[in-house]
C-alpha cells in the first residue's frame, strides 16, 4: 500500500491563471491527498501539513510534454530491440527522472511505452511524470517504424521485444493490431502516416497507409473512445490523415494552408517537435543514429519554425512536443525558446499545459492550478509570461517541482 501523502501548503507565490493569462498575486496553493484543494489568500494549513515559502516567486501547473519515447535510450532505434528489456526499464526510469526534474509532471509517449511503466510510475516504483502511452506505433512494411535495413528481410514477432514500432500490413491485420494495443490499456493509438527521418527505407515525402488501412485504425480507436495520432511531415501526408478523421498530427514540418483548415475543421491538434531536428543535426551521430537518417534531418529542418508560425497564425491548437532520442532528450526544454521565436510566451506556456490537457483528455486535471486538479506545480524564480525562454534552463530557474502533492524535486 502506498504511504499517504500530507497535506501541502504553498504559500504567498505568484500563481499562473493559464486560461486568464496572468498571475493570482500573493496566493497560497493547498494540496491535500494529492489534489488541489484550495487556491486562495490566507488559507490555514492543516496539522502536519508541510508548507513551502514560495513568496517572491512564479508558480506554474506541472508541464506537459505531448511527444515523448521513454523507452529510446539511445539513437539507433534499430539496436533497441536487441536490448533486454530489463535494461531498457532501468533506462526508462532514468530518463523520466530527468524529465520529472525538469517540471513535466505528465507526458504522452507516442511510440513505445507499454502498460507496465505506465502502472510501475502511477505506483511509485519509478519517479517520473505520470505517463500517458500508446504502446507501439503501426508502421507499413517500409515505413516510419520499420527498422530493417534494405539487406535484411526477417521481421520481429509481435511483442517479442522493446521496440517503438510495430509493422502491420492490411486492413483486418491493422483492426486487430489496434484492438490489441487498446487491449493493453493504451490511452490512443499512433500510426506511421508519412516517411521520417531516422527509418532507414522510407522517403521524408512519402506517403504511408492507404486511406482505408488509415479508416480501419481510427473507427477501432473511435469504438474505444480513443483516438489516433499520425506521424506526418508533409502537406500530403497530414492533409490524408485528418481527412479520415485522425486527431494529432504530429511533426507537421511541411504543412500548407490547406493543412491548417482541415486542423481547425476537424478541430485535430497539432504537435510541433521543432527541438529534435536541431539535436539531431548537432549531435544525432554521437547517440547513435545512422549517417543516411542524419543526413534526411535537413529535409524538415528549416521548415519547422515557419509550419509553427503558419498554424498558430491559423489559430490551429498547438501542444508542446520533444520527441528527443537517447542522450539528446537532456534539450527537452529547449523547445521553448525554439518556439519563442514565432510564439508569444503565454502561447507556449499553454501548449505545455491547458491545450496538453486537452490533447490528453485531462481537462480540469492537470494544466492547471485549479481546485479539483492534480496538485502538480512548478515553482520558478523568473516571469515565463515576460519571457518563457526561462523554463528552457530548468536547472536555473525551476527550483521545486511538485507531483500530486509531493514535492519531487527541490534545488532551494
Amino acid at each position: 500500500m502506498s504511504t499517504p501523502t500530507p497535506a501541502l501548503l504553498v504559500r504567498g507565490a505568484d500563481v499562473l491563471d493559464v486560461a486568464a493569462g496572468e498571475y493570482l498575486e500573493g496566493t497560497d496553493v493547498l494540496a491535500v491527498d494529492g489534489r488541489i484543494a484550495e487556491v486562495g489568500r490566507g488559507l490555514t494549513a492543516p496539522e502536519g501539513a508541510r508548507v513551502l515559502d514560495a513568496a517572491g516567486r512564479r508558480v506554474l501547473p506541472g508541464l506537459v510534454d505531448g511527444h515523448v519515447h521513454v523507452t529510446a535510450a539511445t539513437a539507433d532505434l534499430a539496436a533497441l530491440p536487441t536490448w533486454a528489456p530489463s535494461y531498457v526499464a532501468a533506462h526508462v526510469g532514468r530518463l523520466m527522472g530527468a524529465m520529472l526534474a525538469r517540471g513535466f509532471t505528465t507526458v504522452r509517449d507516442t511510440g513505445g511505452a507499454d502498460f507496465g511503466m505506465a502502472r510501475a510510475q502511477a505506483e511509485g516504483l519509478i519517479s517520473g511524470p505520470r505517463l500517458v502511452f500508446g504502446g507501439k506505433a503501426l508502421s507499413q512494411t517500409g515505413g516510419h517504424g520499420d527498422v530493417r535495413g534494405p539487406g535484411q528481410s526477417a521481421s520481429e514477432e509481435p511483442g517479442c521485444c522493446v521496440s517503438m514500432g510495430r509493422v502491420v500490413d492490411g486492413v483486418e491485420a491493422l483492426r486487430i493490431a489496434a484492438r490489441d494495443q487498446l487491449r493493453t490499456g493504451a490511452h490512443h493509438l499512433k500510426v506511421m502516416a508519412g516517411g521520417g527521418v531516422s527509418s532507414p527505407t522510407d522517403r521524408i515525402d512519402s506517403t504511408q497507409y492507404s486511406l482505408d488501412e488509415l479508416r480501419a485504425v481510427v473507427e477501432e480507436a473511435e469504438a474505444a473512445n480513443r483516438y489516433v495520432a499520425a506521424h506526418a511531415y508533409t502537406a500530403r501526408s497530414v492533409n490524408r490523415a485528418l481527412e479520415v478523421g485522425i486527431r494529432s498530427i504530429e511533426h507537421g514540418n511541411l504543412i500548407d494552408d490547406r493543412s491548417v483548415e482541415l486542423l481547425r475543421e476537424k478541430q485535430a491538434f497539432l504537435v510541433p517537435t521543432l527541438v529534435t531536428y536541431w539535436a539531431l543535426k548537432e549531435e544525432g551521430m554521437d547517440h547513435g543514429l545512422p549517417r543516411d537518417s542524419w543526413e534526411k534531418v535537413d529535409a524538415v529542418l528549416g521548415a519547422g519554425l515557419g509550419a509553427l508560425e503558419r498554424a498558430a497564425r491559423g489559430g490551429v491548437r498547438i501542444v508542446y512536443g520533444s520527441d528527443l532520442l537517447g542522450g539528446m532528450q537532456r534539450h527537452q526544454s529547449r523547445e521553448f525558446a525554439i518556439r519563442s521565436e514565432v510564439q508569444s510566451p503565454l502561447e507556449v506556456l499553454r501548449s505545455a499545459t491547458t491545450v496538453a490537457a486537452e490533447l490528453v483528455g485531462m481537462v480540469g486535471e492537470v494544466g492547471v492550478v485549479a481546485p479539483g486538479a492534480h496538485a502538480d506545480l512548478v515553482v520558478v524564480d523568473a516571469d515565463p509570461l515576460a519571457d518563457v525562454r526561462v523554463l528552457a534552463d530548468p536547472e536555473r530557474h525551476v527550483r521545486t517541482v511538485v507531483q500530486a502533492g509531493r514535492v519531487v524535486v527541490d534545488r532551494d
